[in-house]
């Protein structure tokens, strides 16, 4: 095959990734939507069941409507990173500044929400199977633990970031927009 016909073949693959992207992004605001539908009837079962409902169980249930929302409000957030950062800017992932830009996104949204679902969980567990609240401090832990590695990334990209001021002044433009 010539040059000029790989040049055609990949310029056209290219162009089919932000079709994919933009799909995986509308595939998790939906995902979203539906769990915040499925959170409004959990929290409703829990708000509206009559006098045969202990306030225990109403507790249980609308906590887990909270969990539901925790998970509809990181699924939206990936999929508005993924539809800005790959859609929008087509970002190539080669510079320290992009890649941590992108990796820090990402991790703020799953430790708040490790975060959230760590006291969700210790709150339901403490009441009603304290045996359990083994499994809840550790996903407590793991959230710790990312962002200790996500504090360490950025730190050690610090150096990196310094050597391509440019990317930096680029991704500073963007923030404009």
């Amino acid at each position: 095959m010539s040059e000029e016909k790989e040049n055609t073949a990949m310029r056209l693959v290219h162009k089919v990734f932000p079709v994919g992207h933009f799909v995986i992004s509308m595939m998790f605001v939906v995902c979203s939507i539906a769990l915040m539908v499925f959170a409004v009837m959990q929290f409703w079962e829990g708000v509206s069941h009559g006098a045969g409902v202990s306030i225990h169980q109403r507790v249980n249930l609308v906590l887990e409507g909270l969990a539901l929302v925790v998970v509809a409000v990181a699924a939206l957030e990936l999929g508005q990173t993924i539809l800005e950062e790959e859609v929008q800017r087509r970002a190539q992932m080669s510079a320290p500044t992009r890649v941590r830009r992108f990796l820090s996104r990402f991790m703020v949204v799953l430790v708040v929400a490790l975060s959230i679902v760590t006291l969700v969980t210790v709150f339901r567990f403490g009441q009603e199977a304290p045996q359990y609240l083994p499994y809840a401090a550790s996903t407590g832990v793991a959230a710790a633990l990312l962002l200790a590695g996500w504090g360490l990334f950025v730190w050690l990209n610090r150096s990196a970031e310094e050597h391509e001021p440019e990317a930096m002044q680029q991704a500073k433009r963007e923030d404009k927009k």
